[in-house]
């Protein structure tokens, strides 16, 4: 009887000691797995996001144009006949902000920490509302010409100057700013102590 107890003893000591070690080398690997998993699902949800817009300016803008009408004369250059000029109000906005679809996304085991990279800011929308301007006269008379194609022509021109100045003054590194701010929050809430966001 000591020896059938002294068996059933060592079987279950034996299997116990089997569990303890299938659980140390085992259960890393699932840890590893399961954290693998968790990475690739906070990357699918951060990139149905697409375009992460962090930053909208909107701006209203004044825009002074001048058309001259001008005849040839046999034997004489070019004589100005009529001038034209409109001021033209409009209003419109930038967006800056990232591309995550080209994010990259790593997780180190030993230090714990979670690495984002992520594409430096762009101007994702350059918008100009056409269908508010307000066309004023200052000048002209009934020689003066002025085709609508020139107010629109004159608005790209201006929305293009604004993106560049907004660039010069900064918007594109405010926007990398936030974008920085934005994943870490999201990405500590969802459970990773140590954060990094990188720019490529």
């Amino acid at each position: 009887m000591k020896r059938m107890i002294g068996r059933v003893s060592f079987v279950l000591l034996t299997l116990v000691l089997i569990g303890v070690i299938a659980i140390v080398v085992i259960k890393p690997s699932v840890f590893s797995t399961n954290q693998q998993a968790d990475v690739s699902l906070v990357k699918d949800r951060l990139v149905e996001l697409t375009e992460l817009t962090t930053l909208k300016y909107e701006y209203s803008n004044v825009i002074v144009s001048r058309n001259t009408t001008s005849v040839s004369l046999i034997g004489l250059k070019d004589v100005k006949l009529a001038e034209a000029i409109k001021l033209i109000e409009y209003s419109g906005y930038l967006k800056a902000g990232t591309d995550l679809s080209n994010m990259e996304v790593s997780y180190n085991d030993t230090t714990e920490k979670l690495t984002v990279t992520v594409p430096h800011s762009t101007i994702l929308d350059n918008v100009a509302n056409t269908d508010d301007a307000v066309v004023t006269d200052v000048k002209g008379t009934l020689f003066s010409d002025y085709p609508s194609q020139l107010i629109f022509d004159e608005i790209n021109k201006e929305k293009a100057n604004m993106e560049k100045t907004k660039i010069d003054q900064g918007l594109l590194t405010e926007a990398d700013k936030r974008i920085e701010a934005f994943l870490t929050e999201f990405l500590k809430n969802s459970g990773y102590e140590t954060v990094a966001i990188e720019f490529k």
